[in-house]
C-alpha cells in the first residue's frame, strides 16, 4: 500500500518564503524512505491542502500522513489542519489519513538555533566561542 507523506507549511505571501518547505521536501525525497512526498499550504500560497491531498491521491497513495512544518501545536495545527483531514476523507472516502505532530521544542531545533546564533554572531564581527564570561 502506497504511503504519501503531506508537507504542510503555513504559506507565505512572500513566494520565495515558501521555497524552504520544497527544500525539506526535496531533502526528504532524496532520502527514497517514502513513496510519495509532496507540500502544501494552509493559506496565502499554492498548492492548498486539499490539492496537496489529492495530488498525493493522483499518485497512488492509499495511505497520507499529514506533516505539520509547524512550529507550536497553535491554532492551525490543533484545529484547521484535522478539519482539513475531514474534508479529505469526505472527498476521499477509504483514504486513510493521519497527522503527525508540529517541530516542537525539539533538541535538534535547540542545535540548529545554536547554530544560526554562532552564524549571526560570526557575521557581525563578535567574537564567541561557546562559553559566557
Amino acid at each position: 500500500m502506497k504511503t504519501a507523506i503531506l508537507l504542510m507549511g503555513h504559506g507565505s505571501r512572500v513566494a520565495a518564503a515558501n521555497d524552504a518547505l520544497r527544500d525539506i521536501a526535496t531533502q526528504i525525497r532524496a532520502k527514497g524512505y517514502y513513496d510519495i512526498v509532496e507540500v502544501s499550504f494552509r493559506e496565502m500560497h499554492a498548492p492548498d491542502i486539499q490539492t496537496g491531498i489529492d495530488a498525493c491521491v493522483a499518485q497512488g497513495a492509499r495511505r497520507i500522513l499529514l506533516a505539520p512544518y509547524f512550529l507550536f501545536a497553535g491554532a492551525h495545527v490543533l484545529e484547521d489542519l484535522p478539519a482539513e483531514m475531514t474534508a479529505a476523507r469526505q472527498r476521499h472516502p477509504g483514504l486513510e489519513l493521519a497527522m503527525g505532530r508540529s517541530l516542537g521544542a525539539h533538541p535538534k531545533l535547540a542545535e540548529i538555533v545554536c547554530e544560526r546564533v554562532a552564524e549571526a554572531l560570526c557575521e557581525a564581527g563578535w567574537d564567541f566561542d561557546g562559553q559566557e564570561g
